[in-house]
């Protein structure tokens, strides 16, 4: 395998796929190539994102029945080696990712182990970051397995929480300071691991 064919799943404005977009088109993801965008909604900005770079995107809206099924015929057809969660908001079974069979990695916007696991997601995770009083959040891109931001962490960075941030502010200083660079960075590392590239 010369390159790992990746899978992204979404779940809304796609900022993370376009980060990882950006870092394939600079030649930074090179041991992966984007091959498929999965969007679990109809209409969302991942999709314009997927389409305007020429990568296939299919819609399995999640509230569906057998929307794993779907999801994991959908990664065959493609011939996927791994999938990248990118602000995909669903929480995949065990028997999703066992039948998968090959890696998946996510990105949360925090430092696991803190502030993480079901429930955790979006907004909700900078104002528990927020109403705890930390002082240093981030964001953290991990291995998924069956328990939910439980698989074995990839990468973490730390971004400072200032004085009058709200949960807003504090999400897009996590993007923009972290997610946006960890996840590309991740999905190569996760990409060359697979494919057996040597390490630079």
């Amino acid at each position: 395998m010369l390159t790992a064919r990746i899978a992204v799943l979404a779940s809304g404005g796609g900022t993370n796929l376009q980060a990882l977009i950006d870092s394939q088109d600079r030649g930074e993801l090179h041991s992966g190539s984007i091959r498929l965008v999965v969007a679990d909604k109809p209409g969302i900005r991942a999709i314009e994102r997927a389409e305007k770079a020429g990568i296939p995107a299919v819609v399995i809206p999640r509230r569906e029945e057998r929307f794993e099924e779907r999801v994991l015929c959908a990664l065959e057809e493609h011939r996927i080696d791994m999938a990248v969660l990118a602000g995909f908001l669903g929480i995949l079974s065990a028997d999703f990712i066992a039948r998968f069979g090959g890696p998946i990695i996510n990105i949360h916007p925090s430092l696991i182990p803190s502030f993480c696991g079901k429930g955790f997601y979006g907004l909700r995770v900078h104002q528990a970051a927020l109403d705890c009083g930390v002082k240093i959040t981030g964001a953290t891109v991990h291995y998924v397995n069956e328990v939910p931001d439980g698989g074995k962490i990839i990468l973490q960075k730390a971004v400072e929480v200032r004085p009058g941030d709200t949960a807003e502010t504090l999400q897009r200083r996590v993007m923009r300071e972290a997610e946006w660079k960890l996840l590309p960075q991740a999905a190569e590392l996760a990409a060359r691991e697979l494919t057996g590239g040597a390490a630079e």
